[in-house]
């Protein structure tokens, strides 16, 4: 199997990934899932209520696709169409447990609200001599040591103000700045607008950075 398929996927190193999922390699097929079965799992999180249930959609999502390789026309990339599979699924397992509100409806929930993007206490009030201006500006992190910045506890403290996000902005802030997917793919996966969707990456990431901020500061521990 070529090394070259264990890094960034080309339309020409999914074309032969491709063809050799139809031949049945399976070392191509344990490259698929390494690359993507995290990812499932968090996504298929959104739809279902417990981890186990997600487990199996997602293990119905690999059946679906080994099942469907031969009809896969390429309309898409290899990436968006087993997400979609994966979507489709775990949606049918959501009627199952009584959840058949679509993510794109939470979605223009959730983004409907008048909630801030930046924290209101940011900002001075109506009644002061300067108001709506910044109390404080966010903070400047290049007088902090970089060795604090890549420790274990500043990751910690990321992944713990990500997993207290709303899930949709969750998923979002996960899919695009954890997975590196494009918009173009988060919106045709989970179906939302454009707009929505920079909506939902705005408000998440203030609050993750909100969150790291208190934490350089001391005024928050992990």
């Amino acid at each position: 199997m070529d090394a070259g398929l264990d890094s960034a996927m080309t339309p020409e190193s999914e074309l032969h990934l491709i063809e050799l999922l139809r031949k049945g390699d399976e070392s191509a097929f344990v490259i698929l899932v390494e690359r993507y079965h995290h990812a499932m799992l968090r996504l298929a999180m959104i739809y279902v209520s417990k981890q186990a249930v997600a487990e199996e959609v997602v293990q119905e999502t690999w059946m679906g696709v080994l099942q469907g390789l031969d009809r896969f026309k390429r309309r898409s990339s290899l990436k968006t169409w087993i997400f979609r599979i994966l979507a489709n699924c775990a949606k049918t397992y959501a009627l199952r447990e009584g959840r058949s509100i679509p993510f794109s409806s939470l979605t223009d929930a959730e983004v409907g609200t008048d909630e801030p993007a930046v924290d209101p206490d940011r900002f001075f009030p109506p009644d002061a001599q300067r108001p709506g201006s910044w109390i404080s500006l966010p903070a400047n992190w290049d007088e902090v040591p970089e060795r604090r910045l890549l420790s274990q506890e500043t990751y910690v403290c990321i992944e713990s103000a990500i997993e207290t996000l709303p899930p949709n902005q969750r998923t979002v802030i996960i899919l695009h700045d954890v997975e590196g997917w494009t918009p173009e793919e988060i919106r045709s996966v989970l179906e939302v607008s454009e707009g929505n969707q920079r909506v939902l990456l705005h408000r998440a990431r203030s609050k993750v950075r909100r969150a790291l901020e208190r934490y350089l500061d001391g005024k928050e521990k992990v």
